[in-house]
């Protein structure tokens, strides 16, 4: 089988969410454990770090893949969804699985696939451990897909486990409140292993406190360990200074080329992290300090806050639910221009009308829809815009709304390309 047939048969054979939604979960680890217990338990066979949050758990995680890669660590890394490219979902020190290696997978484990009838998530978490487990890796980065407690990555035991943040998304699979919200996330604290939270909320903070002591495990609330302050962007990379409250000392300085305002929330719980690891996984200051400047170049991440062009200034950045286009606003505001052009997309089971009050009204929008059954259609979208009192026109294709944009746009413009990561993956110049 080759790579092409073998992407072929699992979008055909197998339910697949970014197509079909939650119609595409399986909940539980019965398959995963199936799978797993037939590749002979690869999961067990390297260390990891399971990063869980409703926002920011990509980026956090691709933020400590590129502080080991950089200690001379042999790092995996899993994420999800991919924007272009299937294999991009895996990766060892930055590089994707080859397509070969897919393949053969696909090929060996046809008939085991066939007999636990799994989901296309199940079996890429499946293929993620025996390919990390195959690498003798010395660290894996493990991003839950959804949830944390029911969510297919959660078979591993890690060193630690992390939760970024509580937020509003996938109500409809893990609860109304951010108590129930929380819960679901908190699934992932196992027995005796060290839990970071990167932000602390009244609402969710028992429930992290409750499940820690439940499972014995300590809990770092990262957000009480370090001062953060933006300095701003200066040579194309956020200036970040951070000061460590229990000692107080010299503050560390640090230049993200992840530009995001948003990164200042996730840059705690790195840093928290890499400490708890420090006796197992030593990493120098200099060390920290140049990862945190390549995270792109290292691990090839894309789609957040990632400039396109620079006149009119365009912005792609895969934000996507009411906290992370809260986040993406804050960034605008800081950012001189003279309109704001928004070409914006989502997909269907999102909260769209508590997003679309928050955005500004003197925007101009182009509204537009990804090649993907979940997407709302551009034409359900305008009429929900026009509802919201925002004005805009439609676009069968983010590439077209994007062009539009750029042509009626002046040099001092700014245009955000976002509101759902399938609709940043179909830019052609991404």
């Amino acid at each position: 089988m080759q790579y092409s047939e073998a992407l072929a048969y699992l979008y055909d054979r197998l339910p697949v969410f970014h197509r079909i939604g939650a119609r595409a979960i399986k909940p539980g680890l019965d398959n995963i454990e199936k799978l797993c217990a037939a590749l002979g338990q690869p999961h067990t066979r390297f260390k990891a770090i399971h990063v869980a949050g409703t926002n920011g758990k990509g980026s956090t995680s691709h933020m400590l893949a590129a502080i080991y890669q950089t200690a001379g660590y042999t790092v995996g890394l899993y994420t999800s969804p991919h924007l272009k490219s299937f294999t991009e979902r895996i990766r060892l020190n930055g590089h994707p699985i080859p397509e070969e290696d897919v393949a053969q997978f696909v090929t060996r484990y046809q008939n085991l696939i066939e007999e636990v009838n799994p989901s296309f998530f199940e079996v890429t978490v499946a293929m993620t451990f025996e390919y990390f487990a195959r690498q003798a890796v010395d660290i894996a980065v493990i991003e839950v897909g959804l949830g944390g407690r029911l969510d297919s990555t959660n078979i591993i035991k890690p060193v630690l486990s992390v939760i970024t943040n509580i937020g509003w998304d996938h109500m409809d699979l893990l609860g109304d409140t951010l108590g129930q919200i929380a819960f679901e996330k908190a699934g992932i604290i196992k027995a005796q292993v060290p839990v970071v939270i990167g932000e602390k909320h009244s609402e969710t903070e028992a429930v992290f406190r409750s499940k820690a002591e439940q499972e014995q495990a300590a809990v770092y609330f990262a957000q009480e360990r370090y001062d953060i302050t933006d300095q701003g962007i200066q040579a194309g990379k956020r200036q970040i200074q951070v000061l460590e409250r229990s000692t107080y000392g010299q503050p560390m300085r640090f230049e993200l080329d992840l530009l995001g305002h948003y990164q200042l929330h996730n840059l705690p719980a790195v840093l928290q992290s890499v400490s708890l690891l420090q006796h197992t996984f030593p990493v120098t200051d200099e060390q920290l300090q140049t990862a945190l400047g390549s995270v792109t170049r290292l691990t090839g991440l894309k789609g957040r806050w990632q400039v396109l062009r620079q006149h009119p200034y365009v912005v792609a950045d895969t934000a996507h639910n009411k906290p992370g286009i809260q986040s993406l606003l804050e960034m605008i505001q800081g950012i001189p221009h003279r309109q704001l052009h928004l070409v914006i997309g989502f997909v269907q089971d999102k909260d769209i009308e508590s997003v679309l009050a928050l955005l500004p009204k003197t925007a101009k929008y182009y509204l537009c829809q990804a090649h993907t059954p979940r997407a709302l259609s551009a034409d359900d979208l305008y009429q929900k815009a026009t509802g919201a009192a925002l004005q805009g026109q439609v676009f069968p294709d983010v590439n077209d709304a994007l062009a539009a944009a750029v042509a009626a746009a002046s040099a001092e413009d700014l245009i955000i390309v976002t509101g759902s990561t399938y609709v940043v993956a179909e830019l052609q110049d991404l």
